[in-house]
C-alpha cells in the first residue's frame, strides 16, 4: 500500500492544528469506548455508506470500516444526489454499538454491532416515512431509551424544531408519540438541527447547531426533565477566527477526565472538514473552544495542546488516499456513486480492473464512478491507466465530481484512441436534479498502440470567493487535468473552478463506461498516487 503525508494535524510536539481532518467527513458524531474513539459521518448516496473512523488520541484518525454495504432501497442503484444517508449518530450501550441514521425520504434506521471493525447488522427502519432527520438515541440511568431528532423543511414543510420520543431499550422501535421539545422559530435559534443528547450532573443536554451550516454557531439546550422545558445558550461562535459556522458535532471525554468537541466547518468545494475543540464548564454550561474575557461562549482554536489520553503512544496517521491495489482490495478511501455491483470491478496481477458499463444519461449519473474525498486543501494525483483491453465504444478516465464537474476521457475507436474533455453542470430543483448540461470537446487522437496513459489531477488554491452577501471569503480551488503517454511530458487538458456536490465536497474519481449496451472491455489501473502541494498557510490562533 502506498503511504503519503497529505494532511496530518499532529505537530509531533504535543500540539495539533485544526482542522484535524481536511476532508469531507460531514456531520461527524463520535464516542469513546475505553481507550478507543470511533467517529462516523454522513455519506449521502455514496456507497459503502457511513464511514467509521478510529483514533486513540482524537487527532490521528483512520477509516476502519463502513456501516452499510449498500443503501436500503433499490432507488439507490443509480445516483440520487443529495439523498441517502444524512447526519448519523453513534452510541455504545451494554456491549453493543448503535448507529442511527436518517434517510430523509425513507425514514430513521438503526444498525448494530458488537465489533465496529467487523460486520454491522442490516438496517432496521424504526420510523418509516419522510421528514425526520439527524436522530440521536439515548439510554437513561433507569434503562429507558429515547430518541431526539430534527426535521427537514424540504420533506416536512417546516424546520428548526426538535422532537423527543421514547424508544425500545433494544433500539429497534419507537414507543408512543413524539413531543416537540424545542422550536427555534420562536427564538433566535432558526435552523437548529443535528441534536446530540447527553447527561451530566443530573442535567440532560442537547448539543445542536443553529443559524445555518456556513454562518451558524453551536447551541446547547439543557433541562432536568428529558421532555423539557429546555433553556439554551450559545456555546461557540466564529468570533474573530476564520472558522465560519462552527457546526454539528460530538462531545467526548478522555480517560483522564478532559472534555472535547469534534465539529465540522463548511469550506465549500472541499466540503465539511473536521475540527477538534477543548471544552470547559461554567455553572453547568459548556464553553467550546477558547473563551475570551467577557464572553460566555468560545471561539475555535487553531493550534492547541493534544488531548491527555493517559499516556498512550500514538503514531502519526491519516486516512488512506493513494492506492496501488496491491492487497487485491480497494482501500477505504473509495466509494461508488451508487449501490455497487460485483461485475463493475475485480483485480488482476497488475492492479484494479474496471469493467466498461453502459452509460445512460450524463456522466454525473454514471453509477460506477469510483470516487474519493479530497484529502487536503491542495494536492496532486497521478493515475496510471492501461487502455489495451478497451473495445470500440468504451472509454475510461478521471472525473472531478461536483454540481459542476469536469473529466478527461480516453475513448477507444476502431484503430485509435480519442482524447476528450467534458464539462458538466447539474441544476437542482427542490430535492432532485432537474437538468444536467454537458459540453464535450475532442482535444487529441492518437494511435491505439498508445495504450498506457498517465492522468494528473491538480488542486490548487486561487484566492477566495464570495457566495453571496453574507457568505464571503471561502477558498477558491482550481482543478487542472493533464495527460501523458510516457509519464514525462504532460499536456494540459482542462482547467476549471471547483464547485461542490449536493451537500458533499468535490470528489476525485475513476470510471470505465461504454456507449454499447454491453461490452467486454475494461481498463486496468495500476496506481493512484496522491501528493500534497502547499503554497499557503492556515490561520493559527
Amino acid at each position: 500500500m502506498i503511504r503519503s503525508n497529505l494532511w496530518n494535524a499532529d505537530n509531533g510536539d504535543g500540539t495539533y492544528i485544526n482542522p484535524i481532518l481536511y476532508a469531507d467527513y460531514s456531520d461527524p458524531d463520535a464516542i469513546r469506548v475505553g481507550e478507543d474513539y470511533f467517529m462516523i459521518a454522513s455519506s449521502f448516496c455514496n456507497v459503502p455508506g457511513i464511514p467509521v473512523l478510529h483514533s486513540k488520541d482524537l487527532v490521528n484518525w483512520q477509516v476502519i470500516n463502513y456501516v452499510l454495504k449498500k443503501l436500503p432501497d433499490s432507488i439507490y442503484d443509480k445516483p440520487v444526489h443529495g439523498c441517502g444517508v444524512w447526519a448519523p449518530s453513534i452510541r455504545y450501550h451494554e456491549g453493543v454499538y448503535y448507529v442511527c441514521f436518517p434517510m430523509p425520504d425513507e425514514g430513521i434506521f438503526m444498525c448494530t454491532t458488537t465489533d465496529p471493525f467487523g460486520d454491522w447488522s442490516e438496517p432496521v427502519n424504526i420510523r418509516p416515512g419522510a421528514g425526520w432527520i439527524d436522530p440521536c438515541p439515548f439510554w437513561d440511568d433507569d434503562g429507558k431509551a429515547y430518541l431526539v431528532a430534527g426535521v427537514a423543511k424540504s420533506r416536512i414543510g417546516y424546520k428548526s424544531v426538535l422532537h423527543m420520543v421514547r424508544m425500545q431499550p433494544d433500539g429497534m422501535a419507537l414507543i408512543g408519540d413524539e413531543v416537540k421539545i424545542f422550536d427555534g422559530n420562536e427564538n433566535d435559534q432558526v435552523t437548529i438541527e443535528g441534536p446530540k443528547l447527553y447527561k451530566r450532573n443530573g442535567w440532560y443536554y442537547i448539543f445542536a447547531p443553529a443559524g445555518g451550516v456556513k454562518t451558524g454557531w453551536q447551541t446547547v439546550l439543557r433541562s432536568k426533565n428529558i421532555f423539557g422545558p429546555y433553556e439554551y445558550q450559545v456555546v461557540m461562535r466564529q468570533g474573530e477566527t476564520n472558522v465560519n459556522g462552527p457546526h454539528q458535532g460530538a462531545w467526548v471525554d478522555t480517560v483522564t477526565g478532559e472534555d472535547w468537541f469534534l465539529h465540522f466547518q463548511d469550506v465549500y468545494a472541499a466540503g465539511r472538514i473536521v475540527h477538534l475543540q477543548p471544552v470547559t464548564w461554567e455553572n453547568d454550561w459548556p464553553i467550546i473552544g477558547a473563551a475570551k474575557p467577557g464572553n460566555d461562549y468560545g471561539e475555535p482554536v487553531g493550534r492547541y495542546r493534544k488531548p491527555n489520553v493517559g499516556g498512550i503512544t500514538v503514531d502519526r496517521i491519516e486516512p488512506a488516499s493513494s492506492d496501488d491495489f496491491a492487497g487485491k482490495a480497494l482501500n477505504r478511501a473509495w466509494q461508488w456513486n451508487a449501490n455497487p455491483r460485483d461485475e463493475w470491478y475485480d483485480f488482476c496481477e497488475s492492479g484494479l480492473t474496471l469493467h466498461a458499463i453502459h452509460r445512460e444519461g450524463a456522466y454525473s449519473d454514471v453509477p460506477n464512478l469510483l470516487l474519493q474525498k479530497w484529502p487536503a486543501p491542495e494536492f496532486e494525483c497521478v493515475a496510471v491507466l492501461h487502455l489495451e483491453q478497451l473495445t470500440p465504444g468504451d472509454e475510461a478516465g478521471v472525473i472531478s465530481m461536483g454540481m459542476q464537474y469536469g473529466l478527461i476521457a480516453f475513448e477507444r475507436l476502431d484503430d485509435s484512441i480519442r482524447v476528450k474533455r467534458v464539462l458538466g453542470k447539474q441544476k437542482f430543483g427542490k430535492i432532485f436534479v432537474e437538468q444536467t448540461e454537458e459540453e464535450s470537446l475532442v482535444i487529441a487522437q492518437v494511435p491505439a498502440e498508445m495504450d498506457t496513459v498517465y492522468v494528473k489531477y491538480r488542486v490548487k488554491r486561487n484566492g477566495t470567493r464570495d457566495l453571496n452577501e453574507s457568505e464571503k471569503g471561502f477558498p477558491c480551488e482550481i482543478v487542472t487535468f493533464f495527460y501523458s503517454f510516457d509519464g514525462e511530458e504532460y499536456h494540459e487538458a482542462l482547467i476549471m473552478e471547483s464547485v461542490p456536490g449536493r451537500w458533499v465536497g468535490v470528489k476525485y474519481g475513476l470510471f470505465c463506461i461504454s456507449s454499447a449496451l454491453s461490452s467486454s472491455g475494461s481498463v486496468t489501473v495500476t496506481e493512484v498516487r496522491m501528493e500534497r502541494q502547499i503554497t499557503f498557510e492556515l490561520q493559527e490562533d
